[in-house]
């Protein structure tokens, strides 16, 4: 036998095989892979490092040390900061070119020519670029006056006078406050044309740059020629040309260095140093413009020596003639009527007709002028604004103030004030609009409160269960609390905004209060809605807008807008006879007129600080408002006192001569015959006005005490009256205690 082994079949591999060596193949990759990443990252630090040293090897080369190293330091981070303001001021700048449109320059040409609802002209508002003087035909000394005065260095800076700037910063520090401008022409040029007189520092910053975009589109004459034409000179005159028409009776082409000086001190602050408000005034300030025509090297000591012992004197001018507040008032919606017409539209001067009523007008104008001069101090009263319109909404007239030539801003439409309980009605609208009440439902007069607030009526009593039109013809404060908190306040300004009311009313538990903000012609609006059956009013001042060659632009009637319905009338026939009782029972008496059915409402605010009444009569609908500009308290005065008293005064004469109509739902009802002293409608000729004559408060109790007693007295004559027959004979409206709201 050989011993050869025998051949043995091969053995068969293993199944774990394949997997072994696959297993091995991953981990020398990995293994592969973490070497690479780790030489990679080595040579990289070791380049980056190699890099480092050399980068700072180079920059050591400039070094500094000492002053040079700070003044570096403080010259990066000015840059820095520099940087970082520039880029905010052009943020803001950006919405004030905005303001530029491509027709800038003729839409600020705008010229309106104003007629009264009978076609006679009552005066102009905008730019008559169609006969505006050339300024090359203005006086020398005119010129030199006005640059002398508001910017030396017109001619040589580019719209910012940096040196001006910085002397005018320094004089203000020197003297504790803002004794000089640093705003160069151009500037207030910008700001006339463009934004507002707010003072803040994005309006700052935005005029800045529009001053850089006016001197980069205008030439230096043109910018003047603007300022001079466009800038408010008081008493209702826009420009040079207007204010020398209307102090000194001639064109600006004509005036004297006297009169020039006395004009060029207006661009300052017209309504302070305006000739026909404050002369004295007005002549020392013609006084430093002529110190500042010798200090500017303009003229000499000699050449201004006549104008010194000579001042100007203005002509005469009754304010009362011109309806200034109105007039704003109606151009500000002309503006918005041209605003909407086709841009193809290039035809700029106007002739409009307006809703005025001269002689109501100046009614009006009067009434409020004597209640603030006979009654203003002793009840801490010194403004008052009153709108009267017609049930359709056409606006018959309008005080924005005391004086126009004293402040031009307008209370009537601009000032923000709580109505107090004369916001009572949307209250009680809204309620009775749910179909839950009507005027009999019984509701309980009694305390209330939502978290710590608890509002409380005046006199903290209480009527217990009374009738809806009883709680509304006294003013009830916890009755209104409580119908608002039933039917939601959301509901109430809604229908309040529904029937006019523009401003946002903020709700707070106190809304049905009135402690919302409202303009006069807010109540004015909304209560036009009452009567003007429950259909929808808007408020305005022009009927008819025409080309000076007649060509008809925009009429009230084809082109304003449509009334609907805001209030059921089933609703306004329940309201309007609960105001009527608030006027005829309540807080609203001194308002009455004879032979004339009045619905209203009056209304105070805590601290007596506003004091309103607003009603209406089938002709007209009138709001009024009584208080301080700086939210001081009056004496104790209430809606029914001075407000519902000037109203009566003015709505005896507008009723005068006219088929008188009752309000809706209010006819066939007796009309009221007064007695006493509430009203006393013996009528007097005063400026060739006829206006009734209304007692003071103190004179009209002490004539009601002895009416009330003599009737006693002849009923009982030995019965001598007692303290409670003589009292409440004349409801005195209060505030509600621990509510901003009261009657």
């Amino acid at each position: 036998m050989s011993d050869t082994p025998q051949d043995v079949p091969p053995k068969e591999p293993s199944p774990a095989a394949p997997r072994a060596r696959g297993s091995r193949r991953l981990r020398n990759f990995l293994l592969a892979l973490d070497s690479w990443i780790d030489s990679t990252i080595y040579a990289s630090g070791i380049g980056l490092r190699a890099f480092w040293d050399a980068f700072v090897a180079f920059t050591e080369r400039f070094n500094v040390q000492g002053p040079a190293r700070l003044a570096i330091s403080l010259a990066s981070t000015g840059m820095s900061w520099g940087a970082i303001g520039a880029v905010l001021m052009l943020a803001l700048a950006v919405p004030a070119f905005h303001e530029t449109s491509d027709d800038w320059l003729k839409r600020a040409e705008l010229s309106v020519t104003f007629q009264d609802r009978y076609g006679n002209i009552i005066g102009e508002r905008g730019i008559r670029h169609n006969d505006t003087v050339p300024l090359e035909e203005f006086p020398d000394h005119l010129i030199k006056a006005v640059l002398a005065t508001e910017d030396r260095r017109f001619y040589d800076h580019f719209g910012i006078d940096i040196p001006g700037t910085f002397r005018a910063v320094l004089s203000n520090a020197r003297a504790g406050g803002v004794v000089q401008g640093g705003s160069s022409l151009t500037q207030q040029l910008a700001k006339n044309l463009f934004l507002s007189n707010e003072r803040t520092l994005e309006r700052k910053i935005k005029e800045a740059f529009l001053a850089l975009w006016l001197e980069f589109h205008l030439t230096k004459n043109q910018i003047l020629k603007l300022y001079l034409d466009r800038a408010y000179m008081g008493g209702g005159a826009f420009g040079v040309d207007a204010a020398a028409q209307y102090y000194f009776g001639k064109s600006a082409r004509d005036v004297n260095l006297a009169e020039a000086a006395m004009l060029a001190g207006l661009f300052k602050a017209p309504s302070k140093f305006a000739p026909h408000v404050n002369l004295p005034a007005a002549r020392w300030r013609a006084s430093v413009v002529l110190d500042n025509l010798v200090d500017a090297g303009f003229m000499t000591e000699g050449q201004v020596f006549g104008a010194r012992r000579n001042p100007a004197t203005p002509v005469d001018r009754k304010q009362d003639d011109v309806p200034e507040y109105y007039l704003d008032f109606a151009f500000d919606q002309v503006k918005q009527i041209v605003d909407k017409l086709p841009r193809s539209y290039a035809e700029r001067s106007f002739l409009v007709r307006t809703a005025l009523d001269p002689n109501i007008q100046k009614a009006a104008d009067l009434a409020i002028r004597d209640s603030l001069k006979q009654f203003g101090k002793d009840y801490g009263a010194k403004q008052s604004a009153m709108v009267v319109m017609e049930p359709n909404g056409a606006v018959r007239a309008m005080v924005g103030g005391r004086d126009y030539g004293e402040s031009q801003f307008n209370r009537a439409t601009d000032a923000l004030r709580q109505p107090g309980s004369s916001f009572k009605p949307y209250v009680y609208t809204a309620a009775l609009m749910t179909g839950k009440y009507t005027p009999d439902t019984m509701v309980v007069d009694g305390p209330i409160c939502i978290g710590n607030w608890c509002p409380q009526n005046y006199g903290r009593s209480y009527a217990g269960r009374i009738p809806l039109i009883t709680a509304l013809t006294r003013s009830l404060n916890t009755v209104a609390v409580k119908l608002a908190e039933a039917i939601g306040r959301g509901r109430i300004v809604d229908l309040a905004h529904a029937m006019g009311v523009k401003s946002e009313l903020k709700i707070t538990r106190a809304l049905p209060l009135g402690a919302a903000e409202v303009t006069v012609l807010d109540q004015a609006t909304g209560y036009a809605v009452f009567a003007n059956n429950g259909m929808s009013v808007d408020p305005h001042a022009i009927i008819d807008m025409r080309t000076p060659a007649g060509e008809p632009v925009w009429n009230f009637d084809r082109d304003g807008p449509k009334p609907h319905r805001i209030i059921p009338e089933n609703v306004i026939g329940m309201i309007n006879p609960m105001l009527n009782s608030v006027v005829e029972n309540g807080t609203g008496r001194r308002a009455r007129l004879p032979g004339v059915k009045v619905a209203g409402k009056t209304g105070t605010t805590n601290a007596y600080r506003d004091a309103w009444f607003v009603g209406f009569t089938g002709n007209y609908v009138g709001a009024i408002w009584f208080g301080n500009d700086d939210y001081a308290p009056t004496r104790k005065m209430t809606g029914g006192t001075l407000p519902a008293m000037t109203w009566q005064k003015v709505m005896a004469f507008a009723h005068q001569g006219i088929e008188l109509k009752p309000p809706p739902s209010l006819e066939g009802l007796p009309v009221p015959k007064l007695d006493g002293a509430v009203a006393d409608a013996e009528a007097l000729q005063v400026d060739g006005v006829q206006r009734p004559v209304t007692l003071s408060p103190a004179a009209a109790r002490q004539l009601m005490t002895l009416s009330s007693r003599m009737r006693e007295a002849a009923a009982q004559p030995i019965r001598r009256p007692t303290a409670a027959a003589d009292a409440g004979q004349m409801p005195v409206p209060a505030s509600g205690v621990g509510a901003s709201g009261s009657n």
